[in-house]
């Protein structure tokens, strides 16, 4: 590779590197956090409040628990599989001061879906929450779990409105489907017996893996970015520096937290980063329920938010959008998917606050890019490179190319992963250390970089990967499907979704049979919107099916 990549210009008043002078880990962070903030609010879900020393008295216990009654050892993982709630900070800070390593799971994850992350993390132990035990219950044979906590969504809220939350979630709503688990044990119970258990803090190296965090690989097959604590620790200290212009010493900030914290997003930037100034996260359970949503927005006056362009777009078609005050705001950042540029100048116009984008994945803690937040961000980029961070515009031998030239974007930084946990990771980093993210982007003169392209076939969906092998081998697997390609196409509401071409084996197989099908194998974002039966797929000459045609094809019918 040549040795000088182009290195971009900071705004004004943003430290160019991150001090050096920072937490060996993430527990130290944490740390400083409830000896700074200990009487502060820290986080808020559904009405009830717990502070920073709260939160940290609970995790105690929770840690103490796992260490006395679970028997873990540093490095053991344990999986986390819930919703926004308030459970989610202390099973997750207690985790980390157990000595674990946190295993994020999306808890809308099909059966099939779990058993394949939870064997290739080795997983010890899982928190989950009641609604989806059921799908736990249908695996947890087939893994190595051999400690099940199970919670529901008014544990922490107290007395009357905790068991009545609760009753209407199971009862009224019916959102618990019956499951058994006979030896998984009540959160709240844990809680109380971790209360009454010593807690030995474990000694923990900066460079100890944190957090497994699954993201899709090119074959379909989910991967673990081993992140170390090194790598958050450096992460908070970079978004710390890039958020300073918005941010006023001994002023509490607001954060509206709608992303789930299991998403690498809200994981480091809501919470991780958050706690380390001493802000107030309000956690929203289920951000799709719109008016609910707006609800709870006119109750705080909050002053960041962050957010999917699905998300922001949701909101600014809410009829009483503006019965909100958006007075207190001082910057929206949308991460996971491009924002679209009508969205941004909707919410500008709207809210009188920028919507400004950033850019990253699992794999770099998450952000590596983002556009400045002082108003010199620019519409249809991802910004520029974070504090310590160095983006380059390659070739597919690693040279770095000339600013305007097209190619794959790399990242250098603290931030970046040491690799997939447990996977060849041949190709993944140039020889000398850049990581290949697989997007095809570009560098304007002044260092501000867009994405132009996916160089994988990997799909969208509102923030979430999709990729097309991994739905294909789900719909191939049903005994009247011959062939199946699927493809990414645009989509208004979530920038792309799903569409699979399907030759038949069988004529009797209808469309509603293959979505029954799919319904069952398949998280909601990556079930086919649209299916389309063909007599045959284009393919190469030795065989392999061309999906650029089909996208082609797709293309040529919208023009």
């Amino acid at each position: 590779m040549s040795t000088h990549p182009w290195i971009a210009k900071y705004p004004a008043g943003i430290a160019t590197e991150i001090s050096e002078d920072r937490p060996e880990n993430l527990l130290e962070l944490f740390n400083q956090a409830f000896k700074s903030f200990g009487s502060r609010e820290a986080f808020e879900n559904m009405g009830k409040v717990l502070t920073y020393q709260e939160i940290n008295l609970q995790s105690d216990f929770f840690a103490a628990y796992l260490q006395n009654e679970v028997k873990v050892q540093k490095g053991d993982r344990i999986a986390i599989q819930m919703p926004n709630c308030l459970q989610y900070p202390i099973v997750l800070i207690g985790a980390l001061k157990a000595g674990c390593i946190v295993v994020n799971t999306n808890p809308l994850y099909t059966p099939r879906e779990m058993e394949h992350q939870f064997n290739d993390a080795e997983v010890k132990a899982i928190v989950i929450i009641a609604n989806f035990a059921h799908s736990l219950q249908e695996i947890l044979h087939k893994t190595k779990i051999e400690h099940v906590i199970v919670t529901e969504l008014g544990d922490l809220l107290g007395g009357l409105k905790g068991k009545l939350v609760n009753f209407v979630v199971k009862k009224v709503k019916k959102m618990v489907p019956a499951y058994s688990l006979p030896t998984a044990k009540k959160f709240n119970d844990v809680m109380k017996k971790g209360a009454r258990m010593k807690y030995t803090k474990p000694d923990v190296q900066s460079g100890d893996t944190a957090f497994l965090q699954y993201t899709g690989g090119t074959t379909g097959v989910s991967k673990g970015a081993t992140l170390s604590h090194s790598n958050v620790v450096a992460h908070t200290f970079a978004i710390n520096n890039w958020f300073k212009p918005l941010l006023k010493e001994g002023q509490t900030e607001l954060m509206i937290t709608a992303i789930p914290l299991y998403h690498i997003f809200a994981l480091n930037v809501n919470c991780t980063f958050m706690m380390h100034i001493g802000a107030k996260n309000v956690l929203i359970t289920n951000p799709r329920d719109m008016p609910g949503f707006i609800k709870e927005l006119k109750k705080h006056p909050f002053t960041l938010f962050t957010g999917v362009n699905t998300l922001f777009n949701g909101l600014l078609n809410q009829p009483n959008f503006n019965e909100v005050d958006w007075g207190h705001l001082k910057g929206a950042i949308g991460g996971g998917m491009a924002v679209q540029d009508f969205v941004a100048k909707k919410w500008e116009e709207q809210t009188s606050s920028p919507l400004v984008e950033g850019y990253g994945l699992s794999e770099t803690s998450p952000v590596a890019s983002c556009n400045p937040l002082d108003g010199t961000h620019r519409m249809g980029t991802i910004g520029l490179p974070i504090s310590s961070t160095q983006l380059s515009i390659c070739d597919d031998e690693g040279n770095h190319l000339a600013q305007g030239e097209v190619g794959e974007i790399c990242i250098k930084g603290p931030q970046v992963m040491s690799g997939y946990w447990n996977k060849d990771n041949s190709g993944v980093f140039f020889e000398d250390g850049w990581f290949r993210t697989g997007d095809i982007g570009q560098m304007d003169a002044d260092g501000f970089f867009k994405i132009v392209d996916r160089k994988k076939d990997m799909i969208n969906v509102s923030g979430f990967n999709v990729f097309p092998n991994e739905v294909e081998n789900v719909i191939a697997d049903h005994e009247k499907v011959l062939e199946v390609a699927v493809i990414g196409i645009p989509d208004k509401k979530s920038s792309e979704c799903v569409k699979a071409f399907v030759v038949k084996s069988d004529p009797s197989l209808t469309e509603d049979e293959l979505r029954d099908f799919c319904e069952e194998e398949l998280t909601g974002y990556k079930k086919p919107k649209y299916i389309e039966f063909v007599d045959e797929l284009p393919k190469s000459n030795v065989g392999k099916i061309l999906r650029r045609e089909l996208k082609e094809r797709e293309a040529a019918k919208n023009s």
